[in-house]
């Protein structure tokens, strides 16, 4: 018999907890797992000299291209990142986050928050052509250099990726997708030294990286390759402390035959057209960097605004593809207005308005639209 009805629940349930006691556990849960990097190493390397030695033994590193040569390859890859502001290249060429910028060429594949379900062996390639080609310049001053060294076969090299860092910019540890692409991973750096940190963890809110096994310095007009231990069996990543200023690298690649790919959209061309690019917003270094963020942009555009009247609104908007356009509104009562536009993919660079009103009273407003094609 129980004197207490509190003690009779207790005993038919042995193993539950308090309530303060499991609320305080799923604390430290969170706090010990504020957003930990799926591809981190778990735990830390029990011999880090050892481990050091086996990253070491895949790696190639050669001093390939003068300062003359990087300058000139310097300015190409500035007219890729000028050509992405203005909406020249295809959309899955251009991926964008805080502080860092990438620029897929020849094939492009989906990583990070892009993916279906996180975690390694679930990245794919886009379906063919929803990327550019590989631009004449990086095989005529880039490959061609590797393959004349001998650091490279003719032919190996269809997947070229420009990694754009600002400072403080970085790239979480990972494994190149080994269902992907063949070893070794090449990358060239250029505008800036920097290292590459091998076993390393990361954490975020704040962001905060834990001691590397090994940090392999990578110097302006170098040459990095990865194979073996180095490619496969360890992270490797860029810490933001390591990107004191403006840091490119040219990652080389070959992606494997039997690589899993995307199915091609039915609603997107096989290949894309110039009408199908868009403009891209510029970098805002200012920002908080989150280096696992993808910022995306559409054809389409949605706008929400709620005002509360009565005031005088005017704002000009500028949007891919088309025009300014400017709203003046003097209403007296409470106005919602949700404005979607859906630019046509012509060279007329015609569009579509759709204008939805909910108000309490007619209001007096008065659209001006001044169009214009943005080349």
């Amino acid at each position: 018999m129980f004197a207490d009805l509190r003690d009779k629940l207790r005993a038919m349930t042995p193993n539950r907890e308090p309530l303060a006691e499991r609320r305080a556990a799923v604390k430290r849960s969170r706090r010990a797992d504020s957003d930990p990097d799926p591809h981190s190493d778990p735990e830390p390397h029990p011999d880090p000299e050892s481990e050091a030695r086996r990253v070491r033994g895949g790696i190639v590193q050669a001093r390939v291209f003068t300062d003359a040569e990087c300058a000139r390859i310097e300015r190409r890859i500035d007219d890729v990142v000028a050509r992405a502001d203005r909406g020249l290249w295809r959309a899955r060429t251009v991926d964008r986050a805080p502080l860092r910028s990438k620029y897929f060429f020849g094939e492009g594949y989906t990583y990070g928050a892009q993916l279906r379900r996180r975690g390694p062996g679930q990245e794919r390639l886009y379906p063919r052509g929803e990327v550019d080609d590989i631009p004449a310049w990086v095989r005529e001053l880039v490959i061609d250099r590797l393959v004349a060294r001998g650091l490279i076969p003719d032919g190996f090299v269809n997947s070229a990726v420009i990694n754009d860092y600002q400072p403080g910019g970085c790239i979480v540890s990972h494994v190149d997708p080994v269902h992907i692409f063949e070893r070794p991973i090449v990358s060239v750096s250029f505008f800036s030294d920097s290292a590459l940190c091998f076993g390393c963890r990361f954490r975020f809110k704040p962001i905060r990286v834990s001691e590397p096994v090994l940090q392999l310095p990578v110097v302006r007009g170098g040459v990095t390759m990865l194979s073996g231990y180095a490619a496969d069996d360890i992270t490797h990543c860029v810490r933001p402390q390591d990107i004191k200023e403006r840091r490119a690298v040219i990652i080389l690649r070959k992606t494997r035959p039997d690589a899993p790919r995307l199915d091609a959209s039915p609603t997107s061309p096989a290949h894309p057209v110039t009408e199908h690019r868009h403009t891209l917003k510029a970098k805002r270094s200012h920002r908080k960097a989150d280096p696992d963020a993808a910022h995306r942009y559409t054809d389409t555009l949605t706008h929400l605004h709620l005002h509360l009247y009565p005031h005088t609104y005017n704002r000009t908007h500028l949007h891919p593809h088309l025009h300014p356009h400017t709203h003046n509104h003097t209403p007296t009562h409470t106005l919602t207005h949700i404005h979607t536009y859906t630019p046509s993919p012509t060279t007329a660079c015609t569009d579509t308005r759709t204008h939805l009103h909910h108000h309490s009273a007619t209001p007096s407003h008065t659209y001006t639209h001044t169009h214009r094609t943005v080349e």
